[in-house]
């Protein structure tokens, strides 16, 4: 029997590698404001360290003394028409989910477990991703973006995600991509699996009880870095999501 009562997912880089819409939608809402400035992929790899998107432009602004001073007014417009822009790239490009996300998703929802989507994006990324990605509807608890006053790592989205699902402390497992949602769910005693993205590949996941690749598809295995390993199938299943949770508590 799956002792697991929860899964808890972030979305950007977790559900699907959409960091590149994301950095698209700055670029052309910086073009469109009449900015002169473009975040490259290494520079928007550095600033995706700070979470939130208008908490990023904010950083980046306070870091570059040539760039322009923009109003909290101006800084909220510049955000909104981002997300605009992303919505819009999302609904044309789309954002193809991560190998085995659909899967472990569905056997998750059968086996009567509580499924989250805890996230540092704006509510309107995220029900605009769901809704493009037939996902809508699948998560009983959404909690994206302003929601509490202290983003990832800070562990407050987590804390309110346990207080919503009502569980203990480790009655859940948080999959993560980066080392800002490990710090943030591990603060919230939550274990903690990692599957790393585009951007994230290359950072220090040492505290995480499980490091996999990706989550796995039969017939596309995913190889599995730290933690447990998941036999001859190569998946992230419900009895590998007990296994994490076994690796936490010890």
């Amino acid at each position: 029997m799956v002792g697991v009562k929860a899964l808890l997912l972030d979305l950007d880089g977790t559900l699907a590698e959409t960091e590149e819409l994301h950095r698209e939608a700055f670029n052309r809402a910086f073009r469109e404001a009449g900015l002169p400035f473009s975040w490259d992929r290494p520079l928007y790899k550095a600033l995706l360290e700070v979470t939130g998107g208008k908490e990023r432009i904010a950083h980046f602004l306070r870091s570059f003394p040539d760039a322009p001073r923009l109003s909290e007014e101006a800084l909220t417009r510049l955000h909104q028409r981002k997300n605009a822009l992303y919505e819009a790239l999302l609904r044309e490009e789309g954002a193809p989910l991560r190998p085995g996300v659909r899967r472990l998703l569905g056997e998750a929802r059968e086996a009567g477990l509580l499924l989250a989507l805890v996230t540092t994006t704006s509510p309107e990324n995220a029900r605009a991703f769901l809704e493009t990605s037939g996902l809508k509807g699948v998560f009983h608890l959404v909690l994206a973006g302003d929601i509490v006053p202290h983003k990832k790592p800070d562990p407050a989205i987590y804390h309110l995600a346990r207080k919503e699902l009502g569980l203990g402390e480790g009655e859940g497992v948080a999959v993560e991509d980066s080392r800002n949602g490990l710090l943030s769910a591990r603060g919230a005693g939550f274990p903690v699996l990692i599957t790393p993205g585009l951007y994230t590949a290359d950072q220090d996941f040492s505290e995480a009880q499980g490091v996999a690749e990706h989550l796995g598809e039969p017939g596309h295995p995913a190889r599995f870095l730290q933690g447990p390993r998941a036999g001859e199938r190569g998946v992230v299943d419900l009895d590998y999501l007990e296994e994490v949770r076994g690796w936490w508590s010890t």
